[in-house]
C-alpha cells in the first residue's frame, strides 16, 4: 500500500513505470513472434501478421516490414487524429519491431501451427495486456482503426475486426485454409489473454434479489455472507407497485452460499446473477483502483 500511494504522490515514478511496462510489453509480444507465430506461419492480425505474409511470401526481414507500417501510421494518427498517442505509444511503435529484429535468430519453440497460434497468442496477449497497463500501444493497425473509425462513423470494434479479418483472409489465400483457421485461433486467444491481464483472474458476481423478505435477506447478507448491500427502488412492470431490489457483488466462491441463505429465507425470490468482469472498492481491487488513479 506505501508502494502504491508513493506512486500516486510521484507522477515521474508512474511515468517511469509506464515506460517500463511498454518496454517489457512489447519485449514479450516481439518474442512471442519470433519463436511461436512466424515459425509456424500464424498470421494472427496485426502488422505482425502482415510481416509474416511478406517474410513467407518475399522474405523480407520482419522488423523492417514493421517500422515501415507502424511509424508512418504513428505520425498519420499525430496528424489526423491529434497527438493523444503520447511518448508512450511511440516508443511502442519503435521499440517493438527493435526486439524483433534482435531476437530474429531466436530458435523456434514450435514447428506446429496449433501450438503455434495457441502460444503465441498467449503471449502476444500477455505483452499487450501489459503495455495498455502502460496506458500505451504498440500502434499499427490499431491506428490504422482508429483513422478509418474517425472518417467512416464505423465502430472502433468494427474497423479492428475488419482489418483483422482482411490479415487472417489474406493469410488463408497465402499459404491455406487451415492456417486461416490457426490464425483465428491465435487472434481468440490473445483476445481473452489481454483481458485476463487487464482485468485479472479472479471473477466476481452481480446479484440482484427480489423477494418479499427484503429486510431478512439483506441483514443475512450482511451478516451471514459478510459483503454489503445495496437496496434499490424498481416498480413492478405488470403491478406497477414499488418493489425493493437487493444488488450484491460477491466473489464466485461465495454464490453457493448466498443463495443457500437467500433460499433458506425465502425459497419463492427472483434471483439473477450476472458476471462481473471488474470490482474496484473495499473488499475487492481496492489497491488497484488506488493505483491507476
Amino acid at each position: 500500500m506505501k508502494l502504491i500511494n508513493s506512486r500516486m504522490k510521484h507522477p515521474l515514478l508512474t511515468a517511469i513505470m509506464d515506460y517500463i511496462y511498454v518496454l517489457i510489453g512489447s519485449a514479450i509480444v516481439a518474442i512471442s513472434f519470433n519463436i511461436f507465430l512466424l515459425p509456424t506461419k500464424v498470421a494472427s492480425g496485426g502488422v505482425s501478421g502482415i510481416s509474416t505474409i511478406t517474410y513467407t511470401l518475399f522474405g523480407w526481414e520482419p522488423a523492417f516490414v514493421q517500422w515501415s507500417f507502424n511509424i508512418p501510421l504513428f505520425i498519420a494518427g499525430v496528424i489526423l487524429l491529434g497527438k493523444q498517442f503520447g511518448l508512450k505509444t511511440a516508443v511502442g511503435t519503435v521499440f517493438f519491431p527493435f526486439v524483433v529484429f534482435l531476437t530474429n535468430g531466436w530458435s523456434p519453440a514450435t514447428t506446429d501451427p496449433l501450438l503455434g497460434a495457441l502460444f503465441g497468442g498467449i503471449g502476444v496477449g500477455l505483452g499487450l495486456g501489459v503495455v495498455f497497463l502502460g496506458k500505451a500501444s504498440t500502434g499499427g493497425t490499431d491506428l490504422a482503426a482508429q483513422i478509418i473509425h474517425k472518417y467512416t462513423g464505423l465502430s472502433l470494434g468494427m474497423c479492428v475486426a475488419m482489418i483483422d479479418g482482411l490479415i487472417v483472409l489474406a493469410a488463408a489465400l497465402v499459404f491455406d485454409i487451415e492456417q486461416g483457421l490457426y490464425a483465428l485461433i491465435g487472434l481468440a486467444v490473445t483476445g481473452k489473454t489481454i483481458d485476463l491481464v487487464q482485468v485479472g483472474i479472479q471473477r466476481s458476481k452481480t446479484v440482484m434479489i427480489i423477494t418479499n423478505y427484503e429486510a431478512e435477506v439483506r441483514k443475512a447478507i450482511l451478516e451471514e455472507v459478510d459483503r454489503g448491500v445495496t437496496r434499490l427502488t424498481a416498480q413492478g412492470g405488470y403491478t406497477e407497485s414499488d418493489r425493493p431490489v437487493l444488488m450484491c457483488v460477491i466473489d464466485q466462491s461465495e454464490f453457493t452460499k448466498l443463495r443457500q441463505v437467500v433460499q433458506s429465507i425465502d425459497r419463492h425470490a427472483f434471483v439473477v446473477v450476472m458476471e462481473a468482469a471488474e470490482v474496484l472498492g473495499e473488499g475487492f481491487n481496492k489497491a488497484r483502483s488506488q493505483e491507476r488513479e
